[in-house]
């Protein structure tokens, strides 16, 4: 007797006292997961993305529409930004205040050209409140994968409430899965055996989020 029938053996001995009408396996068991914990408002959902952001040591910032272009000339010029990288369609009333180079996203751009580059500034797919993870899937007003993984310092522009979601599950539905989608929850890091956390190993060491909505609000920072 070969090992294979030994194992078939023993299946069909195991399975000999089942009956030929009991529900089968997959409709046993409950497959009806949560799409979201709890129930929250709109702004409450919001709130919990912001707290989330910040809990991953992202810098979180909220502000309208109109406020956006003085708040990226802020951020990028307190951080000593010269040069900024831009994904083909980023608007551009967003950087019309700032005075940095741009430093447009072409293909022939080498790693090292990238990493010369002080700041990126992209807007995002979506956000997810529950789990504080912002989603690029490369659209033009994100750009390349690797213009958001090799510059040191992300600004990343949120639109609230239509980018926001509360769970992971509501996220997937409104994703494409055949785009080149990154997952970013908080700035870049990792830790060796002994517990080290270095940060900017494989991405931005700074990563900002700037909430952007209708009603100014109060920043949120960690």
């Amino acid at each position: 007797m070969s090992s294979r029938d030994a194992i078939l053996g023993r299946v069909r001995r195991a399975l000999a006292d089942v009956r030929q009408d009991d529900t089968p396996y997959d409709e046993i068991i409950d497959r009806s997961y949560l799409r979201e914990h709890g129930h929250r408002s709109v702004e409450e959902t919001v709130d919990l993305l912001a707290e989330n952001l910040a809990d991953y040591r992202a810098l979180v910032h909220r502000c309208t529409e109109e406020e956006l272009p003085e708040v990226l000339m802020r951020l990028l010029a307190e951080r000593g930004s010269t040069s900024v990288l831009v994904p083909p369609q980023l608007p551009p009333s967003w950087l019309k205040a700032v005075d940095a180079t741009r430093v447009h996203d072409r293909a022939n751009s080498t790693p090292h050209e990238l990493d010369r580059v002080d700041s990126v500034v992209t807007g995002c797919a979506l956000a997810i409140a529950e789990t504080g993870t912002i989603v690029l899937d490369g659209s033009p007003d994100q750009g390349r994968r690797r213009i958001t993984l090799v510059p040191d310092h992300h600004i990343c522009v949120v639109r609230v409430p239509g980018q926001v979601v509360s769970s992971v599950p509501q996220g997937l539905e409104r994703l494409d899965p055949a785009r080149p989608m990154t997952w970013i929850s908080g700035p870049s890091a990792t830790s060796d055996i002994e517990l080290d956390r270095v940060e900017g190993v494989h991405g931005p060491r700074t990563l900002e989020v700037v909430l952007v909505s209708g009603q100014p609000r109060a920043e949120v920072v960690p």
